[in-house]
C-alpha cells in the first residue's frame, strides 16, 4: 500500500511538481525506515522455538503438539508461525500469529487427530518476526524433520482401562468388579485377623456363635482371542476412518481390559490367510506384543477366507476359548455363506461375532421424502437395517452372541459383552 501511494505522488508529479517533491521525500524516508527495520529486526534479538515430538500418535485421537517461544528482541515482536504438518492431515494454510512482549515465553498447544496408522513426517517450525512497524518480516526456522508413527488408539485405551478400574459410569461403560476380587464361591471358614470384614456370614456367625466368614478363591484364567476380519467389506469407511481400524482400536483397549481381569489376551487376524497369530498369554511385555502386531496389520480388498478361519482355529486352539470376532456383512447372502464356519465354530468355543451398524441408513431414514428418488433410497435404507437384524436373530438361534453397534461406540460394546459373559459365568 505504502508502494502504490509512493507511485502515485511519482506519477502524478508529470503535471504537479510539488507531488514529485513529495513523492522523492517520502520515497527516501521509506527507504532509511526500511533500512532501519531491517537492522533493528537482523542484529537486536532473536527468536527462539522449540516443538518437541512424541515418538507415536493414537490413532482416531486428538493428539497434542506443543511448541515454546521465547522473545530475545528488545521491543515487542510480532510472529507469524507456520508449522509444516505431515501431508496426510491435509492441513495447507496451517498458521498462527501472536503478538510477544520483550523476553516474554509463550507455550501453545494445536491437537492433530490422524486416521491412518503409519509414518507421518513432520517438518520444521518456522516463524516470521516483525518489528512494531512491520515493514520487514524476518525468517527463523527451528527443530529437524521427524517420523512420528500413528498407532492404534493407546490414548483411548488409556481412557477405558482408568473408567474400569475405578468403577466410573462412563461412556456407557457397564459397571464392574473391582479387579482381584473373585466371586466364586469356595467354602466357609472361621474369621481370623485381616480377612475382609465384608464378607461375614450373619448366619452361620450366629449358628456358630462365632464369626465366620465365606471364603472365596481365584477364578482361573480364561483365554480370549481378538479375531479381526481384513477383507474387503472391513475396508468401508465411517468418519474418515476404515471399520478395520476402528476394529484395531478396539483391539488393543479390549485386551488391556482382559488382562487386567486376570485373563488371557490373544490375537487372530485373517483375509483369504491368517496375517497375525499371537497365543493367549498373562505377562506384562504380552499387551506391547499386541500392540506391535496391530500397528503392522495391513490388508488388500479380498474375500475373507471363513474355512480356512475354523480349519486354523480347529487345529491351533484347542481349549475351549472367547472369541471375539470383528467382522461385517452387508448383505443376509453373503451372510449365509459364512454361518456354517460360525456354527461350527460356537460349538467348540464361546462366540461372539461382533457386526457394524451403519448410521448413515438413520439419518436416511430420518429424512423427510421429497421426491421419487429420496422414496426408493428410504426403502433400500429399511431393507438393510431388516438384514442386519435377521442375522442377528439367526446367530441367536445358533448359540452365537452377536453385537450389532455403531463405530464409535464399538470399544464400549465389546467390553460391556465381554464383562456381561464373565458376569453370567460364560467364561
Amino acid at each position: 500500500m505504502i508502494w502504490a501511494v509512493l507511485l502515485l505522488l511519482l506519477f502524478l508529479g508529470y503535471w504537479f511538481p510539488f507531488s514529485f517533491l513529495l513523492g522523492k521525500f517520502l520515497f527516501i524516508a521509506f527507504l532509511i525506515l526500511t533500512l532501519g527495520d531491517l537492522i533493528y529486526i537482523t542484529t537486536s534479538g532473536k527468536l527462539i522455538a522449540s516443538r518437541p515430538l512424541p515418538d507415536k500418535f493414537s490413532n482416531g485421537d486428538p493428539n497434542p503438539v506443543n511448541f515454546h517461544i521465547h522473545n530475545h528482541y528488545p521491543l515487542t515482536t510480532y510472529v507469524q508461525i507456520i508449522d509444516e504438518i505431515p501431508p496426510q492431515f491435509q492441513k495447507r494454510d496451517f498458521h498462527l500469529r501472536m503478538k510477544l512482549a520483550r523476553g516474554e515465553h509463550r507455550a501453545h498447544t494445536y491437537y492433530l487427530k490422524p486416521v491412518k496408522r503409519g509414518i507421518y513426517n513432520f517438518g520444521k517450525l518456522h516463524l516470521f518476526a516483525s518489528s512494531p512497524l512491520g515493514l520487514i518480516k524476518w525468517k527463523s526456522s527451528f527443530e529437524k524433520e521427524k517420523e512420528v508413527k500413528v498407532y492404534p488408539a493407546f490414548i483411548q485405551m488409556k481412557k477405558y482401562e482408568l473408567i474400569a478400574l475405578t468403577k466410573q459410569r462412563g461412556g456407557g461403560l457397564k459397571k464392574i468388579r473391582r479387579l482381584g476380587h473373585s466371586m466364586e464361591f469356595e467354602q466357609i471358614k472361621i474369621y481370623t485377623k485381616g480377612d475382609d470384614y465384608r464378607t461375614i456370614n450373619w448366619k452361620a456367625t450366629a449358628k456358630h456363635n462365632r464369626l465366620m466368614v465365606n471364603q472365596y478363591q481365584d477364578q482361573t484364567s480364561q483365554n480370549v482371542y481378538s479375531i479381526i476380519d481384513m477383507g474387503r467389506t472391513m475396508k468401508m469407511p465411517f468418519h474418515q476412518m476404515t471399520l478395520l481400524d476402528y476394529a484395531i482400536n478396539s483391539t488393543l483397549s479390549f485386551s488391556n481390559i482382559v488382562l487386567k481381569k486376570h485373563d488371557k489376551a490373544g490375537l487372530l487376524a485373517f483375509e483369504q490367510n491368517i496375517n497375525a497369530f499371537i497365543k493367549p498369554d498373562q505377562k506384562k511385555a504380552h499387551l506391547h506384543k499386541i500392540f506391535e502386531s496391530l500397528y503392522h496389520l495391513k490388508t488388500g480388498f479380498k474375500e475373507t477366507d471363513y474355512e480356512k478361519l475354523f480349519n486354523f482355529i480347529n487345529y491351533n486352539i484347542t481349549n475351549r476359548s472367547l472369541l471375539m470376532l470383528y467382522t461385517n456383512f452387508e448383505h443376509f447372502s453373503s451372510f449365509r455363506r459364512q454361518l456354517p464356519f460360525l456354527k461350527k465354530l460356537a460349538k467348540k468355543h464361546l462366540l461372539v461375532v461382533i457386526i457394524f451398524e451403519n448410521t448413515e441408513l438413520n439419518e436416511l431414514l430420518e429424512a423427510p421424502i421429497t421426491g421419487t428418488s429420496a422414496l426408493y433410497s428410504k426403502i433400500i435404507a429399511e431393507d438393510f437395517l431388516r438384514q442386519k437384524k435377521r442375522m442377528i436373530k439367526e446367530m441367536k438361534l445358533y448359540n452365537i452372541h452377536a453385537v450389532l453397534t455403531p463405530p464409535e461406540d464399538l470399544t464400549i460394546q465389546t467390553i460391556n459383552k465381554y464383562l456381561e459373559l464373565k458376569k453370567r459365568g460364560l467364561i
